[in-house]
């Protein structure tokens, strides 16, 4: 039987953290790199992308970087070439990108729809059918997608993003889709479902949520920086061996209680 810190052990892994360069993403990367693991960020502006690369390395973990839109395949496919050129193989995927738009339903542009859906799914699934085919020839991976408790409830009072609920909930559909499919192959696929954690994309939302947040919620208050550290961990490493095809929620009880 292994120890707990041979469960946890990343050494010698390789992770492709997407939208990586600052928020979630970032927490995340570096909590992977904690762990043991080299790491390709990939976001799609250098000038986030580059500070982050270089502040990692100043810590001594071993990290590239490529900017990439994750909707455009041949960017999809130059980062998981890119990977593997730098270091030899994935290991590990994190389909952490997303972008949304609020307005009410009636009111929401196609353009801005489809762009939430092309970043959003479509997008984790390139990256995840790109890692996966390199994956499946080492009968070897983990993949992490970063679903969103919007995939699992709605609130009356808002915020009112169709397009980001829709493609949260599909995350995790596809997330159990690829690990049936690929299970027997050596690989695993987890969702992670975060709450509200303070974040560029969140921080337009949180005055809407964090009243009844602090109401309802068993832990009344927005997540906190590195509370999602330990969960992406936990589904990379071995620890986590016998789980797939699971949405982790860490909403601190947002979603067992009325809001």
């Amino acid at each position: 039987m292994s120890s707990i810190q041979e469960l946890f052990d990343l050494t010698g892994r390789v992770a492709i953290v997407t939208g990586g360069s600052r928020g979630l993403g970032e927490e995340m990367a570096e909590g992977l790199a904690e762990a043991g693991a080299s790491l390709m960020l990939c976001a799609r502006r250098e000038e986030w992308l580059t500070p982050t690369v270089e502040r990692f390395r100043g810590q001594g973990f071993r990290v590239e970087g490529m900017a990439a839109d994750v909707a455009n395949p041949a960017d999809v496919r130059a980062v998981v070439e890119g990977t593997i050129r730098a270091f030899g193989k994935v290991d590990i995927l994190v389909n952490n990108a997303g972008i949304t738009w609020g307005a009410p339903a009636e009111e929401m542009p196609l353009e801005k729809w489809q762009r939430v859906v092309d970043v959003n799914l479509t997008g984790a699934f390139l990256f995840a059918q790109a890692a996966g085919r390199e994956m499946l020839k080492r009968e070897y991976g983990r993949i992490i997608n970063v679903a969103s408790i919007a995939g699992l409830h709605a609130s009356v009072r808002g915020p009112h993003y169709a397009p980001y609920a829709a493609t949260k909930a599909g995350l995790m559909g596809l997330t159990r889709e690829l690990a049936a499919s690929w299970g027997r192959q050596g690989i695993r696929v987890n969702a992670i479902a975060p709450g509200f954690f303070h974040s560029r994309l969140a921080d337009p939302a949180i005055p809407l949520a964090e009243p009844s947040i602090k109401a309802s919620c068993p832990i009344p208050r927005v997540g906190a920086a590195g509370e999602l550290k330990g969960v992406c961990v936990f589904l990379a490493a071995d620890a986590s061996n016998y789980i797939t095809g699971q949405t982790v929620v860490v909403d601190g009880g947002r979603t067992i209680a009325g809001h």
